[in-house]
């Protein structure tokens, strides 16, 4: 299924618009903006194709500055967005009709933590499903008040769910759905799960995610900044950060085919790579590196060749889950270096393309993401051209409580 994502970002969000008036999604968190994470966090998933961002139309400049940060190759033009969510939603919704995808994501630019899983979890159930949301079961008691600020009943919270995003959908159903709540006059519909609904859409839902939440208020962006910014322990060499280095190396055959995935970027050669998944050996040993750094196991355990489900996966899912894994420890990852080792395909062409998309699957700065190559002259397996090894180095940070 070709999946595109929309992430709309031209709402004005006044309770959190910053003290100098940036608007939420233009706020710096962790050095990052709440769009650019937004952003990152979506094309971490191996089956989006495009990324269609939806703006202010006073927001071009602030724009330009987030897409550069991003430089992810998928990223269309921006649109420019509307006087409601809803039709802001529309709006990157008529942008991608041209490449018309199977499925489409529309996500909040508001909710920048959201998780390779739930990513999963959404556009897995869109095999089966028109429509489907993340949600999160509603596990505090309810309380129903009046105008004056009274409690007036208890409800009973069996089968509520909080709605998140991105909600996914076929394609044509929910542009038709939206195409045919304009023409109805309707534009209040607060998400797009609300719209599918009312147009007689059947929904579902899978679980969700507590980090995915929405930054509302001021308070939501000053608890975000603290959960990215530096901890005293990186500011006090009494309590210095726990810093890891873990290394990586893999090895896969060539076999009969027509390309390799390197990198994360498909190239073509005069054969394949060999292995249960798309046997991308780059990313493969950039993961064991990554869970070598915080004692995670290995590729292989997390994701054994024994189990068809990774049959033929992209391993941008495998990296993915351990950038997921480094952060679920309280860590960010610092940078990553790779070496391919080969005689051919030639690297330096595709160098620029693997270390952004490297730097998109792991949410950091393309600067952080080292790519080289190297042959073996000739001798050994590679030189042979028998196949491709890699190996790579990550940096982890872990921060340290004072004590």
């Amino acid at each position: 299924m070709r999946i595109a994502a929309i992430i709309v970002a031209a709402g004005r969000g006044s309770r959190a618009t910053t003290a100098s008036d940036v608007p939420k999604q233009y706020a710096r968190i962790g050095g990052e903006t709440v769009l650019a994470l937004s952003v990152r966090a979506l094309g971490r998933h191996p089956d989006i194709a495009w990324l269609q961002v939806v703006i202010h139309p006073d927001d071009h400049d602030a724009y330009a500055e987030v897409a550069a940060a991003v430089a992810d190759p998928r990223l269309l033009p921006p649109v420019d967005g509307a006087a409601t969510r809803q039709l802001s939603g529309l709006a990157g919704l008529e942008a991608l009709a041209p490449p018309a995808p199977d499925g489409v994501l529309i996500h909040d630019a508001a909710r920048p933590f959201v998780d390779a899983a739930t990513l999963a979890r959404v556009i897995g159930a869109l095999d089966a499903h028109c429509a489907v949301i993340p949600g999160v079961a509603v596990a505090d008691t309810l309380k129903r008040v009046d105008a004056g600020g009274l409690i007036t009943g208890t409800v009973d919270r069996e089968g509520l769910w909080r709605a998140q995003t991105p909600q996914g959908f076929r394609f044509a159903a929910i542009l038709d759905a939206h195409r045919r709540a304009r023409d109805a006059g309707r534009t209040d519909f607060t998400d797009d799960a609300a719209l599918a609904e009312w147009a007689g859409l059947p929904v579902a839902i899978v679980e969700g995610s507590e980090g995915n939440r929405k930054i509302t208020t001021r308070e939501d962006l000053a608890m975000a900044s603290a959960f990215l910014a530096p901890s005293d322990a990186d500011k006090h060499p009494a309590h210095a950060p726990d810093i890891r280095t873990g290394t990586g190396f893999d090895v896969h055959r060539f076999a009969a085919g027509d390309h390799v995935w390197l990198g994360g970027v498909r190239i073509p050669h005069t054969h394949r790579l060999d292995g249960h998944s798309d046997a991308d050996v780059a990313l493969h040993a950039l993961t064991d590196a990554l869970l070598g750094a915080i004692g995670d196991g290995d590729i292989g355990q997390h994701f054994p060749p024994s189990d068809p489900q990774w049959k033929g996966a992209a391993s941008r899912l495998f990296l993915a889950d351990a950038a997921r894994r480094v952060t679920a420890q309280g860590g960010r990852i610092g940078n990553v270096d790779l070496t391919i080792l080969c005689e051919a395909p030639r690297i330096g062409p595709h160098r620029e393309a693997m270390r952004a998309a490297i730097a998109g699957i792991l949410g950091i700065e393309v600067a952080r993401v080292g790519v080289k190559a190297t042959t073996t002259e000739g001798l050994g397996f590679t030189g042979r051209r028998e196949g491709i090894a890699a190996m790579a180095t990550a940096t982890v940070v872990l921060r340290l409580a004072p004590g």
